[in-house]
């Protein structure tokens, strides 16, 4: 399985979601993206749902001078989650990390405050909560991010993917109630080979994307 691009992904995710949907089984739905590739997808969903969007910026805590290596992921206030073994095999602690915290942190909010222009968080209370990514590789933005989902009392919490990677898979077991991924290939190496169009998605096309446009 391939997607031409991220709207099409969402589409794709979008009529599964709405299967569900019409057996009752999300109810009061709230869509969050994982920005930036993820509003894209996420778009797609909220309009089949007819739900409201929004985002939940989560950022990967990378290792120092070597940035690609993920060693954990944070989301807005809360703590770090870091990944024991890759700590490790890397010989860091959590404290050699605060730099490069402080900086995610500092990067999150920039976020969080462009793409809600002055909008409040929505209450998650009481509310089936859909988590959206345009695909999931290690996991780990997604564990933090489901983790600030579940702090906020939803009712339920599904995290809707159009790809993901075995390891992602396990990783997020029992992170959510449902763990809906369309196509999960046993061989996996990232999520642009699941697409035929991957291009970087611009802030302007995020704020485009929430706006409905």
């Amino acid at each position: 399985m391939q997607f031409h691009d991220r709207r099409h992904a969402g589409r794709e995710l979008a009529a599964r979601l709405r299967i569900q949907q019409e057996k009752g089984a999300l109810a009061h739905p709230v869509v969050l993206a994982l920005p930036r590739g993820g509003v894209v997808v996420a778009r797609e969903v909220a309009d089949a749902l007819e739900a409201p969007l929004d985002v939940l910026v989560a950022r990967t805590i990378g290792a120092p001078s070597r940035e690609a290596v993920g060693v954990g992921a944070l989301t807005g206030e809360d703590p770090p989650l870091f990944d024991p073994d890759a700590l490790d095999r890397l010989g860091l602690s959590e404290s050699a990390l605060a730099d490069v915290v402080a900086r995610e942190r500092a990067e999150a909010r920039r976020r969080e405050e462009l793409y809600r222009q002055g909008r409040p968080a929505p209450d998650l209370r009481d509310h089936t909560v859909i988590v959206v990514d345009d695909g999931l590789a290690a996991g780990a933005t997604a564990r933090a991010a489901l983790r600030r989902v579940r702090s906020q009392s939803p009712e339920r919490v599904v995290l809707a993917v159009p790809v993901c990677s075995p390891q992602a898979a396990v990783l997020l077991r029992g992170e959510a109630d449902e763990l809906l991924c369309l196509h999960r290939p046993g061989t996996f190496v990232a999520v642009s080979q699941w697409y035929e169009r991957f291009d970087q998605v611009t802030d302007e096309e995020v704020l485009r994307a929430l706006r409905g446009a």
